[in-house]
Parts: C-alpha cells; sequence; structure tokens
C-alpha cells in the first residue's frame, strides 16, 4: 500500500469515528457503567494504521510505548505483555530466578500481601510455591498501611506485593523503607494508579519491580496488555527471559546476533557454540503483547494527563456532593497523595437503617453501574481453601468491605451531567430511608 493510499485509508477510518452517532444522556435510561476505555479517533487511526502494515507480534509500535511508557515513570526499563495479571505473575516470578543468587525467592518463603483486593496480586504468590501473609486494610483509604505490614514480618518473610487501591496509593515510600531495613523484595501492583503521586513521587517507582494493566477499565487501554516496569537492569532482564519463553537471548523478533557471539556460548551441558537463540535459562512463558497493542497504548499515553484531570473532577464532584450523608463512609485519599482515581468507594456503616444490597439494587435500577471491592477479603473464597497461608492479626476491615462496601464509576467517559445523577441518586435514597 502506498503512503497516499494509506493516509486515505486513515482519513476515511476517522472520518468513520466521527460520524458515529452520539446519543443524549437519558437519567435512569443511558447506562453509566463503573468504569471503561475512552476512545477517539487517533486511537482509531493508530490501531487501523498497525492493522494494514500488518504488525500482528510485537513489533516498532511495542518497543517504542516500552521507551515511552518508562521515560513517562523515570525508570530504566518497562516491558509490555498480555495482561496486567501476567505482568504481576511475570514481576513476582523474576525474585525466583536463580541469578539472583541467595536472596532469590524459594517454595516456603513468605510474601506479605493484603487480604482485601483482587486475586491477581495473591495468585503470583501461590502459583510460585511461596506463602502469602494477608494483612488487614483501613477503612477510609482502603489500603493496608505500613504499621500493618511492620506487624506480619517473621524470620521467612522475603517479599511484599501489594496494590495501590482504586488509584488511592498506600504508604509506598514507608513500606519500601521497611522492605530495605529488613532486605526484602517489594513489587507494587499499580494496575488501578497510574498517574497517582505519593509524598510527590509517581506511585509505581518505589519498589523493585511494580506493574500496570491496560484492560478497558484501567487509566489508559490497548485491549488487553499489561507491563511490568523497573530501575534495575538484572531484573528487567529476568522479566524479559520469562516472557519470551524463557530464553537466554535478547534479540528482538526478526533479529538476529544482537550480541555478536550468537555460536560461541557454552550453558548447561549443550555443546559448545549451540545457537544462542534456543538456549533457555529460566522456565518461561510466552506472555508478549502485539504491535497492535502497543500502537494503541501509544495513542492513549499521550491523553494520560487529560484522562487523570478527569477522573479526579468526578471523584471531587462526588465527595462534595456525597459528604455528610448519613449511614455512609465516604472515601479519603492517603494523606501525602495525589490519586488518580478508578472508583468512588462508598461503604454503608454497619447500624444504618439501609444495607448495602438495598442501595446497590437502588442504583442499578437506575442503570448505574457498581462494583464490589474486587473479591472483598480473599480468604473467604473457595479458590483458597487448601491453600497455605498466614493471617497477621485481624481481618476484620477486610470483612466489612466484603459485606458493605462498594464502588461506582469516575472514569473520564462520565460526564458532569452523570455525576449530578448518581450523586442524586445515593442522595434520594439516603433521605428516604433516614
Amino acid at each position: 500500500m502506498t503512503p497516499d493510499a494509506k493516509a486515505r485509508v486513515l482519513e476515511q477510518v476517522r472520518a468513520y469515528h466521527r460520524g458515529r452517532e452520539q446519543r443524549a444522556f437519558v437519567p435512569g435510561e443511558t447506562p453509566i457503567l463503573p468504569s471503561g476505555a475512552v476512545l477517539d479517533e487517533e486511537d482509531r487511526a493508530a490501531l487501523v494504521e498497525a492493522a494494514l502494515d500488518m504488525r500482528i507480534a510485537a513489533g516498532p509500535s511495542a518497543r517504542r510505548f516500552e521507551r515511552e511508557f518508562a521515560r513517562h515513570f523515570g525508570l530504566r526499563k518497562a516491558h509490555m505483555v498480555n495482561s496486567g495479571s501476567s505482568a504481576n505473575l511475570l514481576a513476582l516470578t523474576a525474585l525466583t530466578s536463580p541469578r539472583l543468587g541467595d536472596r532469590r525467592l524459594r517454595p516456603g518463603d513468605e510474601v506479605i500481601t493484603v487480604a482485601g483486593g483482587f486475586p491477581s496480586t495473591v495468585n503470583p504468590i501461590v502459583q510460585n510455591g511461596l506463602v502469602p501473609v494477608f494483612v488487614d486494610l483501613e477503612l477510609g483509604t482502603y489500603n493496608a498501611t505500613a504499621d500493618h505490614v511492620a506487624a506480619a514480618l517473621s524470620g521467612r518473610t522475603r517479599a511484599i506485593m501489594m496494590a495501590h487501591t482504586l488509584g488511592n496509593p498506600f504508604q509506598a515510600e514507608e513500606i519500601a523503607r521497611i522492605a530495605a531495613e529488613h532486605d526484602l523484595f517489594f513489587v507494587e501492583d499499580n494496575c488501578d494508579a497510574v498517574g497517582s503521586t505519593y509524598r510527590g513521587r509517581p506511585a509505581g517507582t518505589f519498589g523493585d519491580l511494580s506493574t500496570v494493566s491496560f484492560y478497558p477499565a484501567h487509566h489508559i487501554t490497548s485491549g488487553e496488555g499489561g507491563c511490568v516496569l523497573t530501575a534495575n537492569l538484572e531484573l528487567a532482564r529476568i522479566v524479559e527471559s520469562l516472557r519470551d519463553w524463557g530464553r537466554d537471548c535478547w534479540c528482538e523478533p526478526g533479529t538476529d546476533n544482537t550480541c555478536l557471539k550468537r555460536f560461541d556460548y557454552q550453558m548447561g551441558s549443550l555443546p559448545k557454540g549451540y545457537d544462542h537463540k534456543y538456549i533457555f535459562s529460566h522456565v518461561g512463558y510466552n506472555l508478549k503483547a502485539t504491535d497492535l497493542q502497543g500502537a494503541l497504548a501509544l495513542s492513549q499515553l499521550r491523553k494520560l494527563p487529560e484522562f487523570g484531570a478527569a477522573r479526579r473532577r468526578n471523584w471531587q464532584a462526588l465527595r462534595a456532593a456525597l459528604d455528610g450523608l448519613p449511614g455512609l463512609l465516604l472515601p479519603e485519599p492517603t494523606p501525602g497523595s495525589d490519586p488518580s482515581w478508578f472508583g468512588f468507594l462508598i461503604t454503608v456503616l454497619p447500624g444504618a437503617p439501609f444495607t448495602c444490597a438495598d442501595l446497590v439494587a437502588f442504583l442499578e435500577a437506575r442503570r448505574i453501574g457498581t462494583r464490589r471491592l474486587f473479591g472483598g477479603n480473599l480468604v473467604r473464597h473457595p479458590a483458597y481453601e487448601g491453600v497455605p497461608y498466614r493471617v497477621s492479626g485481624e481481618l476484620a476491615n477486610s470483612d466489612i468491605v466484603t459485606e458493605h462496601t462498594f464502588w461506582i464509576g469516575v472514569y473520564p467517559g462520565i460526564t458532569p451531567e452523570m455525576t449530578d445523577y448518581m450523586a442524586a441518586s445515593v442522595t434520594e435514597f439516603v433521605t428516604r430511608h433516614r
């Protein structure tokens, strides 16, 4: 296809996007999703251009996105993968690599994590034969604190892996200090908090490794997709190997002999000179993303500041409108943080004249989408029956979240009209049930 022909196709794609019918918001009829992707004509054109070039595997767009995303955080390396869950799996599995010597995590080692959250933060711990140590969270911020983490330490603790809850950063600086003092690895699950800061520093820059999701619900999207980031080049090399089948070679797809000694290696019991492209130093996976995902992620990355501003604006509007309503506990940012919010959490207080289920049913009947705080107390799920784990202290607040907490949306696709309608609906329900 000639450049002129491609340009004509892409302009038609943009015109197609502009010509799609935009329906006005009708309260009670138009669904208000709790989360979702916001895609414009440039996103559509970026995706189609990658398809026109038939870049169906990882390629130049994915590599460029990795460079720009790492630069966004001020970190040295970013590796794009096929999902945020895969990013979590790679980040924790990297810490089990024999290349880390005596520091490597081994089966039976303990990893401190939070009971109230999403399972993909916990599952890599279990999948690597490690022992999750569950700590409780605070109501209001919905994060565990540094004190929770310190109280959970034992002689077998080797790592900490925690998620910033719905965009609200946990005490990452203090927890990073605990990790450093006790020679622990620290993994930040930053999937819900891209653009958030803690003490003026981006969330996702405090840990040895951090992870991001690009699922459509998240701050930017590539459809499916995720990323592992680090400032540590040794860890980055391990992540890359594990992502790319476990191979020792670091050549980009379609290239050969980047190291200039492709046939000079002797590793394991292989014969000297065995092709380095087929030497495997880890028991790895194939978790790579495609260039279509990279192209869309690049286009979305340019809009991250405006997306974050919209999330903050929507959250602040809900917080101001619902302030003081009886029977509800409203969310609070962690002191010292500036969250790029993922959602607006509401807890129906025990003793309120209505239940969480009642309020959720009322909102859903009005086409206002709601979500739980993911799995609530994960220890209570059948998936973890028979799984070795330890609980530090009590999980009373995680149980409260399981029974009484939900969230509504603040993502950039929500308009001020929608925010006003959500706030008015919650207010009407509470007023009726005083």
